[in-house]
């Protein structure tokens, strides 16, 4: 009796001491917050649609712990002259390099994950400006290198980016605010979409690889283009977007039938990728607005 009353009072303890542990690894998870973390790192996957969730899911939290360890301010301690200046630039570059990646989570069409990607960059932005000028907003010279990095991204050329970023690019001593910041962001993401575009049907007009585009042809899908782009409403980034399934394969079909008919198919002047491509940038940033 008395033995089984001490193996009894041993599974009692026993059990007791697994629902501790099992309580305290609760606690320690929840003052953690690790269910959070987990959480916004699926939903951010989600968003982005990543081929290699594996790869997406360790850069995301290398992210985490690269903010974490800088914190607000960057950490910059008392220290003067060049030293405190090439920290504070390394600083920036590690936001900037943040930001980005916040931007390329998710494409500009899933508007409510891109927008809030957008704000997210943003706040970094604006967290490394705050830290040297102690103004609102993002510095003119921060929002317009993550700008010039935006195209490149896209896989636009320096010469053919060259002309947009001039009309939304800010002053370096400005503060950026977030409206016009979000517009720039949309504008060049629908840019870097519409020269891809307009690459493709360059290629679809110019019918043998080895002698460029006939002219007349170009010209009718560049009349295409600029049909798309002024039938189109709303703010800038809305209207490029609008734009863009605007360019029917039915639309351009037409218009190439056209050509040929008038042509009767002989052979005239002719119009490379280059200047293709130069002419259907230019309808495209002559529609948008100077940033004054």
């Amino acid at each position: 009796m008395a033995e089984k009353r001490r193996s009894g009072v041993g599974a009692a303890v026993a059990d007791s001491g697994k629902a501790g542990k099992a309580e305290s690894d609760e606690e320690l998870l929840a003052q953690a917050g690790v269910g959070l973390l987990l959480r916004d790192a699926l939903l951010k996957l989600v968003e982005a649609r990543s081929e290699d969730p594996i790869g997406f899911l360790a850069e995301h939290f290398s992210n985490l712990v690269s903010e974490a360890e800088s914190g607000p301010g960057g950490g910059a301690g008392a220290e003067d002259g060049p030293k405190q200046e090439e920290q504070s630039s390394a600083e920036e570059q590690q936001q900037l390099s943040r930001a980005l990646w916040h931007l390329s989570l998710a494409h500009h069409s899933q508007r409510s994950a891109f927008n809030n990607n957008i704000r997210v960059a943003y706040d970094l932005l604006t967290l490394c400006g705050s830290s040297r000028s102690g103004s609102g907003g993002v510095q003119g010279r921060l929002y317009t290198e993550m700008l010039q990095c935006l195209c490149s991204e896209g896989g636009l050329s320096g010469t053919t980016a060259a002309p947009l970023l001039r009309r939304i690019r800010c002053h370096d001593y400005e503060a950026v605010p977030y409206e016009l910041f979000r517009q720039g962001v949309l504008t060049c993401a629908a840019f870097a979409d519409y020269i891809r575009k307009s690459q493709c049907l360059y290629a679809a007009v110019a019918s043998r690889p080895e002698r460029p585009a006939e002219r007349a042809l170009c010209r009718a899908v560049l009349g295409t283009l600029e049909e798309a782009l002024d039938t189109s409403h709303g703010a800038d980034s809305a209207r490029f977007l609008e734009a863009s399934a605007k360019i029917s394969p039915a639309k351009l079909a037409r218009a190439m039938a056209e050509v040929h008919v008038t042509s009767k198919l002989q052979e005239g002047p002719t119009m490379d990728a280059r200047e293709f491509e130069d002419a259907a940038a230019a309808l495209f940033i002559a529609r948008v607005r100077v940033v004054s």
